[in-house]
Formats: C-alpha cells, structure tokens, sequence
C-alpha cells in the first residue's frame, strides 16, 4: 500500500508543488489549506507522515503537531519553515516532529528527507514486531505440559524472571533446557536486551577464550581485527552457558572471574572491559559428582547454582505427552503442507509407553518423521517408527534390578530382552543408520541384520554401503 501524506500550507502554489513531486515518488497524497482542515481530515482518514507550514492562520503548524502527537503518537510530522526561524523548528523536534525543511527548499532534499523518514518509520515498526514475536516464541506457549512437575517449572520462571540471580538448569538431554532459559529471559524486565546462547560444548578449546571474551588485534595468528566476544555481545542481557559442564578448567577460572567481579579482558588485551551479564547455565551432567572429582570448580558451581531448575525428563512425565503430540502434529501439518487429523488411540497408548530416551526432542522428531511419511488422515501404529511400534520399544529392566528368587530365572529369555533393547536403543542414537548403529554396538553389519530378523525388529533393506572388513567384531 502506498506510503499516505498529509500536506498543509496556506499557499496554495507550495500544496499543489508538494502534491505534484510526491505523487511522482508515488505517495498517496492529500492536502489541506490550514491546521483546522488537517484536524477534519485526521478524523476520516489515517496517514502515515503530516507535513505542514509553519505560519498559518487558525493554527500554527505547532498547535497541530501537538495535535497530531495526541491523537497518533506514530504518524511522523515532518515542519516546513522559512530560513531564520529554524529554532522555532528545533524546538518542534523536541515536541515530536521528525524533521524540518526550510523555505525555499530543494526538491532532492525534499524527496531524500521524506523517504528516509518513512524506512525508519517501516524499519521501527518492524523491530517491534520482531521483538513482540521473540517474546511470543520464547515464552511460556513453547513448554507444553500439565503434569505437576512442568507446573513447579512454570511456577520457578515466574519467580525467578524478575530477578538478575544467576541461575543453574539441570536436566537430560532434550528436555527444554534452552526453551526455559529463553522463557526466563523474555518474561522478564531485559526481554528488549541480547539473549546470547553459547554451546559450551561445540567451541573448540584453543577458541574458547577467543570466543568467549575476544581478542585484539595482531594476539594470535589469524586475529588481523579487534573482535568482541559473547560477554560483550551479551552486555545488559542474558549470556545462556548450555552444556557448561564441558567447560576446561582454564576457562572456568575466567568465566569465575567474569561473574564476580564483572569484567572480561579480551585475548592480547591489557585492559579490562565491565560487563553486566545475567548468567544462566544449563547441564546434562551431574555437576557435583565433578566437583567431587575435581573436573569442576567448586566456587565457579556454586556462583552458577543460586537457582536450580531441573527440567523433568519426558518419562516422568507421560501425562503431557498426548498434549506435546498434539502440539507437534498441528506444527508440522503447517510446515509440511500436511492434513492428518488425529493419532489413533492405540498409536498414542504406544507413544505414551515408550520412554523416549531423547525425551521431548526425540517425541518432536518423530512426529516430525511420522507427518512426513504418512499418507493418511490419522497416524496408526504402523505410523509408528519401529523400535516405538513393538513391546521392547516400551520400558525394560535393566541388569541391576533384575532379582533371582528361589524359582530362579530364564537367562537366555532376560538377555534377549536386553539384547533387543540395546538395538533398539542403538538404531535410535544412529538416526536409523544401520551400519552406524552396528558400530555403536561392536558388531558387524551383517550381525546386526541377523538379530533384527531373530527378534522381528522390521525389515532391514540392504540400503546402506556394507564393508564388514571395516566393522568392529
């Protein structure tokens, strides 16, 4: 839609001027003798950008702009003064008005002046936007659950949300730790402020520091600019540590120095840098058992666990799976184009027993695998990628809570058992490549064929490159 301007200026030879050149540039223009018909036509119609003459009679350009600021703070107001009174101009700036042009004035400057007030109006509007949609991802839409546990969850990010106390989340791989951590900062007050995610564990040791806290020019081979790091990125924000366990020591003395005395000196540097970052760190491991063992830094573990939010694995909490399916079916119909209704009773009681080892992330994908290969309205248990849709899909006893009474056992019967879970549980951590999976386990190709068919795990295609010279066993 094209960009609509009010002009208003008592001389008429300026109105018909203005109207003229901007049409040209292709704005929807209309125009009004003085103050008190702009007041009329701000009634009828909206516009994007008011500009008007300085002196008129009724009502100086002034009083309308006041006017225009009560009634639609986001129209841009645009003064046209004679030469000699541009403080009286500067003064509307201070009221409101974007910007001035002074009589006579040049029909270049005219034109540059108008077009970059209106991208800057388009550009705010859609840092607005964008900014409104980061708060309405990341908030609490994005973790789905009604079980207790996700309840105390959403209790704890409300509470801590407000607060600039470092907080610590524990949990397994895949149970939202990062979707917390967001829902944390954008429910808070430094939602407008960086959220910067840091992979602790996919950063190179010989880059860590670089990346974390920068480096000068000329410190190291390849460092041919100053560069600032994560830290300095995050400043005013939030700076999330997942998988901060796989920090090396050296690191950890650094990251201990940032968070008590809040500066950073980068890489090469001599001087250091204030910071004010909010800290939150995630982990699958068991930081104390590190500590403990002296892999971790005791006062660096504590500075990061003032808060401690343990997201519950999928397992613990199966009452939410039939909502988080729901959730993630309705997601990927839109994304792949797709119309599956419902998933079938028996398909959801399989679901719901599996114990999802990759917990809300591993749900998601299959899904995710499920929409895209179905051809159906419904998802069915045959839907159901194999090591779901079969009994060893669903929860088995380990070695350690296997007891031997009296009657004694069928051994042959509990190591199948076993045996069919770790394939199962292989094929999935492989992403169904077989030969990957054979690997993970220490058998041959061919020996992973032979077991699938012993224990009727589905079909296995030779679809994959076999060279059992190559494999281990």
């Amino acid at each position: 839609m094209k960009p609509r301007i009010l002009v208003v200026d008592d001389e008429e030879s300026i109105r018909e001027f203005l109207e003229i050149m901007l049409k040209k540039e292709g704005y929807d223009i209309t125009c009004a003798e003085d103050g008190k018909a702009a007041q009329e036509l701000l009634k009828k119609k909206t516009f994007d950008m008011v500009i008007s003459d300085m002196q008129m009679p009724n009502m100086t350009g002034m009083e309308l702009l006041k006017h225009v600021k009560d009634i639609s703070p986001e129209i841009l107001f645009m003064m046209i003064t004679a030469f000699g009174t541009a403080e009286t101009a500067v003064e509307a700036m201070k009221i409101g008005a974007y910007d001035y042009i002074t009589k006579p004035f040049k029909i270049d400057e005219v034109r540059i002046n108008i077009a970059n007030a209106l991208r800057s109006k388009s550009l705010e509007f859609e840092n607005r936007t964008l900014k409104k949609e980061l708060v309405k991802e990341n908030g609490f839409q994005n973790l789905i659950g009604n079980s207790d546990s996700m309840h105390k969850v959403f209790d704890l990010i409300r509470r801590v949300s407000s607060t600039p106390t470092n907080i610590l989340i524990t949990g397994e791989s895949g149970t939202g730790k990062e979707m917390i951590a967001k829902a944390i900062h954008f429910n808070g007050p430094l939602k407008e402020k960086p959220f910067i995610p840091v992979n602790c564990g996919a950063i190179p040791e010989s880059l860590m520091e670089s990346e974390m806290f920068g480096h000068k020019k000329g410190s190291f081979t390849g460092a041919v600019v100053d560069k600032i790091g994560l830290f300095e990125a995050a400043d005013g924000g939030t700076i999330f540590l997942d998988e901060v366990g796989e920090l090396p020591l050296t690191i950890q003395v650094k990251l201990l120095r940032a968070i008590q005395e809040r500066v950073i000196r980068r890489v090469g540097g001599v001087d250091d840098t204030h910071v004010n970052v909010r800290i939150i760190a995630a982990t699958n491991r068991d930081l104390d058992e590190m500590v403990d063992t002296g892999m971790f830094r005791q006062d660096l573990f504590y500075r990061l666990n003032v808060i401690n939010i343990h997201a519950p694995s999928l397992r613990d909490r199966a009452e939410d799976i039939p909502i988080l399916a729901a959730h993630f079916l309705k997601k990927y119909n839109e994304r792949l184009n797709k119309s599956i209704n419902t998933i079938s009773a028996e398909a959801m009681a399989l679901m719901t027993k599996y114990e999802y080892p990759g917990n809300v992330r591993e749900l998601e994908n299959m899904i995710e695998r499920t929409v895209a290969l179905e051809s159906g309205a419904t998802i069915l248990p045959e839907s159901l990628p194999p090591f779901v849709n079969t009994p060893t899909g669903r929860k088995m006893a380990s070695s350690h809570e296997i007891q031997i009474t009296d009657d004694g056992i069928e051994l042959d019967k509990v190591i199948g058992h076993i045996e069919k879970e770790l394939l199962i549980k292989a094929i999935h951590a492989a992403g169904g490549v077989k030969k990957r999976a054979a690997k993970l386990l220490g058998i041959t190709f061919r020996s992973m064929r032979y077991r699938f068919e012993k224990y009727g795990l589905g079909n296995f295609d030779d679809d994959e490159d076999i060279d059992d010279e190559s494999e281990v066993g």
